[in-house]
């Protein structure tokens, strides 16, 4: 059997470390991840392998050649564009089209049994056999399900949290059979996961998953880079090291001079023709590649030195990678993190902070404290996006030079001469921010439409008016000292899951796009915004009946930018209304769970004693809206979302309503008893906004005072739903006690545990496999639902080491029954 080794790709996550190096040839432990995979072929008999090539192909053919002096027959395939995973094995079909064949990647370590593997594959009589392994995080990963038999029975690429249900994933080591070919078109980009399996699984060809024992760590981060590296030495994947185990742990390889006053304290590595000098002090998980020279009193841990690297006297080297032929002079100090490229030169005394990046042929002064990345200037973060945008306290993680080299990026991801709308809350620090993120976007060539300080649902309007997309800098609602950059799509919505991809891609690679003089983008500021936007509110929301009503509301804006849009509103609607907390308070841009509640209750109590038809009371940024009826009582939210529900429903009596699987299954009834469908989304506010623009949605929520008004716009829009709320009330003459009355009572309990991030992929195949017969919803986590009725709903959070469960049932005793049972068995995966 042939095997075929995939050695294309760019690796541009391990930047700089592949900006003049492919990543098959990044050594680990000395030696090339591609020669740990040759070795591992040749040890299973795949001693004829075709190696498929494109991004610097002639170093990866330049070093192996044509693979002798590994006793192996080697061959290329060379790719002129990027084919995928599937194209650039088609690429190959003139050396694979008589036998069956395996497929591995170049740049995974791993010591699984090929063998076995491809006995199975014969055993199974498969067309395809996709090897696979648990892992404690399967995000970055294809998860992968197989029945009893082992076959394939469904595959899900790169999985947010919420679509986790297993932690068995695809490594991309195949067994596959010639007849494969027939379903790849040749010369353009195919993947075999995403577009080949699916077709053969869709024609139910025999597709199977091969679970491997042992080890496997995709290398395709900086930190799984220093990982492999640790996991060699420790001795937790079998693979050849070469030199001489002198004492437990440390390694020497030919030609070494240790001088018997250096320190080592194993495990560690030691390449050949290096030099150790007396004084210094080697430890754990280190490894000294190839002629590299360490000067006395250096210190070294769990560094990463690569070839030809000459460190300094008194240098200090922790838990960093270094590039080949870098010179790092006395008493310079690189932390943990930090990434040199090759050929730089790191000057005597300087520092390099944990997480900065040097790009390749750099000099760093003498004495220079870097704590940015050296090249198009950006620090690199572990998770760029949150649940709204990028979030951080104000001036420690959110800076103005975080600021520009975000807008930065975004401005990158769109077209020169594009127009970007931009807006703020009310508060000092998202007002300083927003002057960067200006200079950042014209800087690269974006003109610029500064709203100033709008309401939220304002400037995603404003957005949706001929812009190629926003931003918005707000305080984080509840935390004052934190802000949140938000990122709007050319319809004024949160950036799609994949745009963020690729933001975050530019982001993170540091290339961002840089205007000529005469390009520099235009910045104006448009005149009328909120005459605009309640003109259009008013044109598309139904207001008939108010009028004529002679209802009066009670109206808190809070202190917010919501104020400012009220005035005009009110007047237009001809509503009675009092409105309370109308200005601006910059002393306070967001407000606590504790400070809502306190607003609530006094201004039920203005409701109550102004006999009011009813109170609203916006957030500080006008998205969300709290209600309380004309008995000054407030109505909770996940309560007025029912209220809200049944009162669309019953005037439209038709159409689709969009709410998030957490809501309680009362809304389905409320929604049927009116002749309306309820369609479940994820609870991301994307997912609600992706139904919003259906033609045949009439209504959406959250339960956590969100609403959308479809006829007006898909996002949450607190001023909308207030507009439809005042006209529903209006036609109906019901009050809000009375719809809230008829309503049956909900008995949803919510419960958060703490989870090792390590373990939440193991959690979900341990929820999977504990559902048994039982009905399993994956639209967001995992809901599993009782014969009877009653479900529960598992989701673990994106952003923190916590998983999410809901349980309903008749009465709150079975549904808190539920809930214990089934933490029970998140708890029994955690431990």
């Amino acid at each position: 059997m042939k095997a075929v080794v995939m050695a294309g790709g760019e690796g541009t996550r391990l930047r700089p470390m592949t900006s003049s190096m492919p990543k098959p040839l990044l050594p680990v432990a000395n030696r090339p991840i591609m020669e740990h995979v040759l070795r591992l072929l040749k040890r299973h008999g795949l001693n004829e392998t075709v190696v498929t090539v494109q991004f610097l192909a002639s170093l990866v053919k330049n070093y192996f050649g044509d693979g002798e002096e590994l006793g192996m027959e080697l061959s290329y395939a060379n790719e002129e564009k990027p084919l995928g995973t599937a194209g650039s094995v088609k690429n190959a079909e003139e050396a694979l089209k008589d036998d069956a064949f395996l497929v591995i990647s170049g740049d995974a370590l791993t010591d699984f049994d090929l063998g076995d593997l491809i006995r199975f594959h014969k055993e199974k009589g498969a067309l395809v056999t996709v090897c696979l392994t648990r892992v404690p995080n399967p995000l970055e990963f294809g998860i992968t399900i197989v029945d009893e038999e082992g076959k394939v029975e469904r595959f899900l690429e790169k999985p947010t949290w919420g679509q986790v249900f297993s932690d068995t994933v695809n490594t991309g080591i195949y067994v596959m059979e010639p007849e494969v070919f027939e379903y790849v078109e040749a010369d353009v980009p195919v993947d075999w996961s995403g577009d080949v399996f699916p077709q053969l699984m869709k024609e139910g060809k025999p597709i199977y998953g091969y679970v491997a024992e042992g080890y496997w760590e995709d290398v395709g981060t900086h930190e799984s880079y220093v990982k492999a590296q640790a996991d060699v030495l420790e001795g937790k994947v079998d693979v050849e090291l070469d030199g001489f185990e002198i004492s437990p742990g440390v390694w020497v390889a030919e030609g070494a001079e240790v001088h018997p006053d250096a320190v080592l304290r194993g495990p560690l590595y030691i390449g050949d023709y290096a030099k150790v000098e007396a004084g210094v002090e080697i430890r754990e998980h280190t490894v000294v590649g190839s002629n590299v020279v360490v000067k006395s009193g250096a210190f070294l841990h769990r560094a990463v030195v690569h070839d030809n690297v000459y460190v300094g006297q008194h240098s200090n080297l922790r838990g960093c990678v270094v590039g080949k032929n870098t010179d790092i002079m006395r008493s310079a100090r690189i932390e943990d993190g930090a990434v040199i490229g090759d050929e730089c030169l790191i000057g005597e005394e300087s520092i390099i902070q944990g997480n900065v990046r040097v790009y390749p042929f750099k000099i760093i002064e003498a004495g220079a404290f870097v704590n940015t990345s050296v090249i198009w200037e950006s620090r690199g973060q572990a998770q760029l996006f949150g649940a709204r945008g990028v979030s951080g306290i104000l001036n420690v993680e959110i800076t103005p030079e975080l600021a520009v080299r975000l807008a930065g990026a975004y401005a990158t991801t769109l077209k020169k001469g594009a127009t970007v709308t931009t807006a703020r809350d009310h508060s000092r620090g998202a007002r300083a921010l927003k002057r960067a993120v200006i200079s950042a976007l014209q800087a690269s060539a974006i003109d610029v439409r500064d709203l100033e300080n709008v309401p939220l649902p304002v400037a995603r309007q404003q957005t949706a008016r001929g812009s190629a997309g926003g931003i918005m800098i707000r305080t984080t609602p509840g935390v004052p000292d934190s802000v949140d950059i938000m990122f709007f799509d050319g319809q004024g919505a949160d950036l799609s899951q994949g745009s963020q991809r690729k933001l975050d891609r530019v982001f993170a690679r540091q290339e961002y796009r840089r205007a000529f003089p005469g390009e520099i983008g235009d910045l104006h500021f448009p005149a009328s915004v909120f005459d605009s936007y309640t003109g259009s509110l008013l044109r598309n929301v139904d207001t008939t009946g108010i009028a004529d009503s002679g209802l009066k509301v009670v109206v808190d804006a809070s202190n917010g930018s919501a104020g400012l849009v009220l005035p005009s509103l009110l007047g237009k609607l001809g509503v009675d209304s009092l409105t309370i907390n109308p200005g601006l308070d910059e002393s306070r841009p967001t407000e606590t769970a504790d400070t809502r509640r306190s607003g609530l209750v006094r201004l039920g109590e203005i409701v109550a004693s102004a006999r009011a038809a009813f109170g609203v009371r916006f957030d500080p940024v006008g998205e969300r809206l709290s209600l309380v009826d004309e008995k000054g009582r407030i109505v909770e939210d996940d309560r007025a979302l029912l209220v809200m529900l049944d009162l669309v429903a019953a005037e439209r009596r038709s159409g689709r309503v969009a709410l998030p699987v957490t809501t309680t299954r009362i809304a389905e009834q409320v929604a049927a008893y009116h002749g309306t469908q309820v369609e479940w989304t994820t609870t991301s506010p994307d997912d609600l906004t992706r139904v919003g623009r259906d033609e045949a949605t009439i209504f959406g929520g959250d339960g956590k005072a969100g609403f959308i008004v479809p006829e007006f716009s898909s996002v949450f829009d607190g001023t909308a739903a207030f507009v439809r709320l005042i006209g529903l009330v209006a036609r109906t003459q019901l009050t809000l006690s009375q719809i809230d009355a008829r309503i049956p009572r909900a008995h949803v309990l919510k419960r958060d545990l703490a989870t090792p991030w390590a373990v939440k992929g193991l959690v979900m195949r341990r929820v999977v496999e504990a559902a048994g017969d039982r009905f399993v919803d994956t639209t967001d986590g995992v809901r599993v639902v009782e014969t009877d009725g009653r479900w529960v709903m598992v989701l673990p959070d994106p952003a923190e080491a916590v998983t999410h469960l809901w349980a309903e049932g008749p009465d709150d005793a079975s549904a808190q029954a539920l809930l214990d049972e089934w933490s029970a068995v998140v708890d029994s995966a955690g431990r």
